[in-house]
């Protein structure tokens, strides 16, 4: 029952080259020197790392752990993530998709993403190191002073050095603006950092030999809330100008949380300044830390994003192996022969459960590498589209974020209940994958607050709906392209879906304009939810119109049970088959679940509105 993959790399190269044609990126300068050879290559190798350097330590990180040293403030990450972590520096992965003058590659952020996704099905604690790398080091790319820049910034991008970001304190979690971390201005230009940070992912380890800091801070006399907050790099040693690491800066680690999930990743308490001598460098300019940071934070939204599609996609490829050679139940039998037992994948209900992964698997991709895609269109495009292009990556952050992220961990506990009783012990893997993702829907804003984000800035709020209606537009343009292609039901079924959110757009407008605005916020994760649904029936839609015709190129007019037979020799017609069988399921059954959730949201019933407060008594009181 050996295990040939984590991703299921055929699909990851239709999404890349069949849907979005990232090839024809190199129209652009930035790309022009790539052409799909290199891309291939590239996925190739991380496919290749990921499974023979990075997958094996997985299980034995999980068991180990990040272990805390009290006596000398320092973590050990497990045994086996260095030498992975050297193989991955070697192969350039840090800075693939970064700056060549700074010592990137320089390929699009779309292929940085879909390499992600490799590593991340390997082991999530391993490459949420390195990924912390990545965006810390390009908050010093864009908002660093030029000559901490010149010093700093190729070491992070060759992975030598590591990142961190420090928002989160005991008493200012999902409220930033609540932080106390203090800033005191010096002579030199310097700032004295005064705090505490928790739960910050890779704060301190021995993966790397300096780590960078970006720490959220208020400089002294500056005003409370988010407008009053700065950001500043802190480095774990103090930098030399040659480049050099000298001594230590007053920055320690007081401790790890010990966590359900993902413990091979170091999850610590930072103290800053305990001895009044840690040593901070502004990055931008003064009480713009917030917007600065948001950089960052939608970088790391995505990035949990294909956190959640790389564990969904491991636990799917574990469960259907799993299902292929276990053998157990009789299967149907001919009027007089015996039955006998046959591979649980044959049975009705285990097919429906696999086929449920399937459909959410394959749209978590699609969707997110389209919005990894919008973001090299927004950054090279210029004009109309580049607008259109960053309006439907904003939009879609959240939907991905969150979406995936709920979604992993129900593909996760189906996963197990493919694998019954086994599934929850540790002799098999998807166990540790269902704790590992939980984390996910929490981490870099919750859930819910990407869901009031959505509602709010990304839609209410957002000047004109422009961002919805570059988001409506779009599958607007991928049911004309459908049409005389896919069987009609299915189109109408996304017609019907987005006839459906407009009325609940306008009723939820309506909503805000009568100032019931803790009515909108209690219907925001219903909301979110439906906008998952309709942008994967979106993304099923699109694929049909590819996959029809593409299995017609190699099955001709064959009917259902002539492709059938076909795919049973042909891998492409079973792959396209398989894509048809998977985007029919969810638009022709899971899709139907929408309409319902969407009554949810118009319903206007305000028993949430109206639970847990002074009138809300009984059995919770004291």
């Amino acid at each position: 029952m050996a295990l040939n993959q984590l991703v299921d790399s055929r699909d990851a190269r239709f999404v890349l080259f069949e849907m979005f044609h990232v090839d024809k990126l190199n129209a652009y300068d930035a790309f022009s020197t790539f052409d799909r050879d290199a891309y291939e290559a590239t996925l190739d190798l991380a496919e290749k790392i990921a499974m023979e350097k990075v997958y094996p330590v997985n299980a034995e990180g999980d068991r180990t752990g990040a272990r805390y040293d009290p006596k000398t403030k320092s973590v050990a990450v497990p045994e086996g993530y260095r030498a992975a972590k050297s193989v991955f520096d070697e192969a350039g992965f840090t800075g693939l998709a970064n700056d060549p003058e700074w010592g990137g590659t320089g390929m699009p952020d779309v292929m940085y993403r879909a390499v992600l996704e490799y590593f991340f099905a390997a082991s999530l604690s391993f490459t949420a190191y390195v990924t912390l790398a990545v965006g810390a080091a390009n908050l010093v790319k864009n908002f660093a002073p030029a000559e901490v820049k010149k010093i700093y910034l190729e070491k992070m991008i060759s992975g030598e050095w590591g990142g961190t970001m420090c928002l989160t304190e005991p008493d200012a979690g999902s409220d930033v603006g609540a932080l106390k971390t203090k800033a005191v201005r010096q002579k030199d230009g310097t700032f004295l950092i005064t705090g505490q940070k928790i739960f910050i992912t890779a704060g301190e380890n021995d993966l790397y030999d300096n780590i960078i800091h970006p720490v959220l801070a208020r400089i002294e006399g500056d005003p409370p809330g988010t407008k009053g907050i700065s950001i500043f790099l802190v480095p774990k040693y103090h930098v030399k100008p040659d480049g050099s690491i000298g001594d230590r800066n007053d920055v320690v680690c007081s401790g790890i949380e010990h966590k359900m999930g993902i413990k091979g990743s170091s999850t610590c308490t930072l103290n800053f300044g305990d001895n009044g001598e840690c040593a901070g460098y502004l990055m931008g300019e003064e009480r713009q830390g917030m917007k600065i940071m948001f950089q960052m934070m939608n970088e790391a939204r995505l990035d949990v994003a294909i956190e959640a599609l790389g564990v969904a996609s491991s636990a799917y490829l574990h469960a259907a192996t799993y299902a292929k050679n276990r053998v157990q139940g009789a299967g149907p039998a001919k009027k007089g022969e015996a039955a006998r037992p046959v591979e649980i994948v044959k049975h009705p209900d285990v097919k429906r459960m696999l086929i449920w992964m399937k459909s959410h698997v394959e749209a978590m991709r699609m969707l997110t590498m389209l919005a990894a895609y919008s973001t090299d269109i927004a950054h090279e495009a210029g004009g109309e589209t580049a607008r259109e292009a960053q309006a439907l990556l904003d939009f879609l952050i959240p939907i991905c974020k969150a979406g995936n992220t709920d979604l992993a961990w129900l593909v996760t506990a189906e996963a197990i209940q493919v694998h019954g009783g086994y599934g929850y012990c540790s002799d098999y893997p998807v166990e540790q994958l269902a704790r590992d993702s939980k984390i996910l829907s929490i981490y870099e804003g919750t859930n819910g607050i990407q869901s009031m984000d959505l509602t709010m800035r990304k839609l209410l709020m957002n000047p004109g709906m422009y961002n919805y209606n570059v988001f409506k537009k779009r599958i607007g343009e991928t049911i004309d392209r459908a049409r005389n292609i896919v069987d009609t039901a299915y189109i109408a079924a996304v017609e019907k879906g987005l006839a459906g959110m407009d009325d609940a757009v306008r009723f939820l407008a309506k909503e805000m304009e009568a100032g019931r605005i803790q009515e909108v916020y209690a219907v925001a994760t219903p909301l979110q939810h439906s906008f998952r649904m309709l942008a994967h029936a979106w993304m099923h839609l699109w694929s049909m119109s590819i996959c029809v015709p593409k299995l017609k190129e190699i099955a001709g007019d064959a009917g259902g049970d002539a492709i059938r037979s076909l795919a049973g020799d042909n891998g492409e017609a079973a792959f396209y088959y398989g894509k048809l069988l998977s985007s029919r399921f969810f638009l022709g059954s899971e899709f139907r679940k929408y309409f319902g959730l969407l009554e949810s949201v118009i319903s206007g019933e305000r028993a949430v509105v109206e639970s847990f407060d002074q009138t809300f008594t009984g059995a919770l009181e004291g």
